[in-house]
């Protein structure tokens, strides 16, 4: 061993003397062959002794802990000391013998102490754990104990309020004597119910001190029964949640299932024509009104819906489930602009025919836990991973699937009204999450300088690029230019964090959209996605957190709120709720439906201060026209189960192209090997590119030591399609597109694309 201790400076404690609660100080401790010794700050505190590198990681991070409880503490020479438990061993030095002594001394007292709470805790809680049913019997038996003792507790009071009545009555008595014969006789009355009121005064002492141990006695039992209980309710309702969800997705699938589809009759409608109503609805319920939460700074005011007598009245939690649910309702819209309206849906143009399908998913079985247990609170980007747990997809390309929906925004590009415009551009920064509610696998991080474009000029009039940034944090830029009237652009980065349980992706970086008549220009940022059940269960993700829709022309705002999913909760599960307001605060519109089926948008015409809600504040109630569709999520393709659960435009977004970049993502080998099924040459190929990229690194690092010994400038890497500028509305810095990939495919010149495949 190092003798890096004997010349390192004292170990000075910082602490009371042994035998205190709490003992600190300087100890070194052996840590390998190639450093030695270490000194480490240690403190002994509740018969644990944890150690840290300084005093300052106390506040943060602890670097290992020994229970003294079952601990064996040796002492090998005259400033050594060995702690072993449990397979653990801790080799400490001192700096002088009498240090050694003062920890050891210190040690051993923390030890017996430790020992004599955990055999006090054994001794209350026995020794086996009880079931239920023996819990409930003991508890009665008890119950039954302490009210007997209570009941002897009140006769005793009751004797000695009647002694004590009779004991005064012979003391006024006495007073009153002026015979002596007599007197012995009063005396010998009052000695004898003395007596009685002292042998019922100790009775009473005595059950009252049996009424004292008794309840000692089973207290801890009932509170560890108790906790018992707890803990099965918790286990309890963690299993009633996995089978909620289990059936929900169920209930998804039947009525999704095309025999369901056309077997089921249709709902009535209204005079209106666009308004479902249930049969339970109209007979419960008040005919004149409709009502259902809404959101401003919180979830605390109420939407109150103007209608004709034969509209109904429900809560916002059964909202989706009872309004129309066809793409017709937004045309038929009485409050939204004509202009908005003259396209339904996705136009019927001719289509190039791409694929429905890719081959399915194998059944490779591998333990997700075994490989992310080691990596808690580390970067999911920086944790190498088989393609096991990815998707056959980048994460260039799961961006690019923001666009699913691009209809909604070039709905948007036709309204006069900026307000509805603002609407649209809602749902569609919602649409993008339906994407997401069955897709728990990884996609792959894209190499520096990859690259994926998505050319649906000809079919839907948009143009999109994207290009990765940077690995470390994984960075990239998004271009969008539709001929329908709006540019899209982003530049995102992704932050990720394994918390054991879950695993958090929280995008960083703000969506902009221009549209090009009016020049209303949006900015939003997302929100973070969870990954639930990591370590037992079934996977599955919810996104929560608050999005802001600023349009910078007008000022105009839409604050959503995307609530957290809980089995227990009355809300509809993924709500998303939400106001439209104009630049001076005043509200226009409320939003509401789920972030993976639909959302409706509902125009309101007066609004009004109402009672307190349950936290105190003033709710305010809105009143408005009947709820509109404005977004409806897509059905997922035939055999989407097996296929990822990609949607239709993700099963073509790896469809082989001609003409594309060198650097595209299409022709990424190993996520091609990986759609192919040949997950072990998927394998091989992605450690071959992951090597080939840090070569490429070290190689960049060497060049920039080289310049910076020679004096000169280093660059460093820069993309090849997007450069950075400053925006003049935010002030804010961000990566462009700067032009010329469209250009370079037309000529097929491709030259200065690096070679990363």
């Amino acid at each position: 061993m190092s003798e890096q201790g004997k010349s390192s400076a004292s170990a000075s404690t910082a602490a009371p003397a042994p035998g205190s609660d709490t003992y600190k100080g300087w100890l070194f401790k052996w840590t390998n062959y190639l450093k030695g010794y270490q000194r480490r700050w240690f403190v002994l505190s509740n018969g644990l002794l944890s150690y840290y590198r300084t005093q300052a990681e106390m506040a943060h991070t602890c670097r290992g802990t020994i229970n003294l409880a079952t601990a064996h503490i040796d002492t090998e020479d005259a400033c050594n000391i060995v702690l072993s438990s449990g397979g653990r061993t801790y080799h400490l030095k001192a700096s002088t013998e009498v240090e050694r002594q003062r920890w050891v001394t210190a040690l051993e007292l923390a030890k017996a102490k430790a020992i004599r709470m955990m055999n006090d805790q054994s001794d209350d809680s026995g020794d086996e754990e009880p079931t239920a049913q023996s819990d409930r019997s003991e508890i009665q038996g008890t119950l039954k104990i302490l009210f007997s003792k209570l009941d002897d507790l009140s006769t005793c009071n009751d004797l000695i309020a009647k002694h004590g009545a009779a004991l005064q009555r012979s003391l006024s008595e006495l007073e009153g004597l002026k015979v002596p014969l007599e007197g012995g006789e009063k005396l010998k009355a009052v000695n004898e119910r003395a007596t009685l009121f002292r042998i019922t005064s100790n009775a009473m002492i005595n059950a009252c001190r049996d009424f004292l141990d008794l309840a000692e006695t089973h207290s801890r039992r009932l509170q560890r029964a108790l906790q018992y209980e707890r803990e099965q309710r918790t286990h309890l309702e963690e299993t009633i949640e996995q089978l909620a969800k289990q059936h929900n997705s169920l209930e998804r699938a039947w009525r999704a299932a095309p025999t369901h589809a056309s077997s089921k009759p249709s709902a009535p409608i209204t005079s209106q024509g666009s308004e479902r109503v249930n049969k339970e609805d109209a007979s419960d319920e008040d005919e004149d009104t409709e009502y259902f939460d809404a959101m401003e700074d919180s979830p605390a005011f109420i939407t109150v819906t103007a209608s004709d007598s034969t509209q109904h009245r429900r809560s916002q939690s059964n909202l989706s489930g009872t309004s129309g649910g066809q793409a017709s309702d937004w045309n038929q819209d009485d409050h939204m602009s004509p202009s908005c309206n003259d396209v339904s849906g996705k136009e019927l143009l001719p289509r190039r025919q791409r694929r429905t399908y890719i081959p399915d998913k194998p059944n490779y079985s591998l333990n997700l836990w075994s490989i992310m247990k080691n990596c808690i609170g580390k970067e999911l980007s920086k944790i190498p991973m088989p393609v096991n747990f990815n998707e056959p997809l980048s994460m260039l390309q799961r961006l690019t699937e923001d666009l699913e929906y691009h209809e909604l925004l070039d709905k948007a590009a036709r309204c006069e009204s900026s307000l509805e415009q603002m609407c649209l551009v809602a749902a569609f920064s919602i649409s993008y999450y339906s994407t997401t509610v069955h897709r728990t696998a990884k996609p792959f991080n894209p190499l520096l300088g990859e690259t994926y474009e998505l050319d649906r000029l000809e079919e839907f009039g948009y143009r999109s690029l994207c290009e990765q940034l940077s690995h470390h944090p994984p960075a990239a830029a998004h271009h969008v230019i539709s001929q329908r009237g709006w540019t899209l652009w982003q530049e995102i980065t992704i932050a990720s964090k394994f918390r054991g349980k879950y695993l958090s992706v929280t995008p960083l970086g703000a969506i902009h959209l221009q549209f090009h008549s009016s020049g209303n220009y949006y900015m939003w940022r997302k929100i973070t996605s969870t990954v639930h059940n990591i370590i037992v269960g079934k996977l599955w993700i919810d996104q929560s957190g608050d999005i802001e829709i600023i349009n910078n022309k007008t000022k105009e705002t839409c604050q959503l709120k995307f609530s957290p999913y809980s089995y227990f909760s009355r809300e509809v599960p993924r709500k998303v709720t939400g106001v439209v307001a104009d630049s001076g605060g005043q509200a226009h519109y409320i939003l509401s439906g789920t972030w993976d089926d639909k959302m409706e948008s509902a125009k309101i015409i007066q609004s009004s201060r109402g009672g307190s809600g349950s936290e105190g504040k003033q709710k305010t109630v809105y009143q408005t026209l009947s709820p509109k569709l404005l977004w409806q999520k897509y059905p997922l393709p035939e055999n989407a189960e097996n296929m990822y659960y990609f949607s239709a435009l993700a099963l073509t977004l790896n469809e082989p192209e001609d003409g594309v970049a060198l650097t595209d993502s299409r022709l990424r080998p190993d996520q091609r090997l990986m759609e192919e099924g040949r997950w072990d040459e998927a394998n091989s190929e992605k450690q071959r590119l992951e090597e080939k990229q840090r070569a490429a690194r070290r190689r960049r690092e060497a060049e920039a030591t080289d310049a910076m010994d020679k004096g000169r400038d280093y660059e460093g890497y820069q993309p090849l399609w997007f450069h950075q500028r400053r925006n003049s509305v935010t002030g804010e810095t961000n990566f462009v597109y700067k032009g010329g990939y469209w250009e370079s495919k037309e000529r097929q010149e491709w030259s200065m694309c690096p070679d990363i495949f």
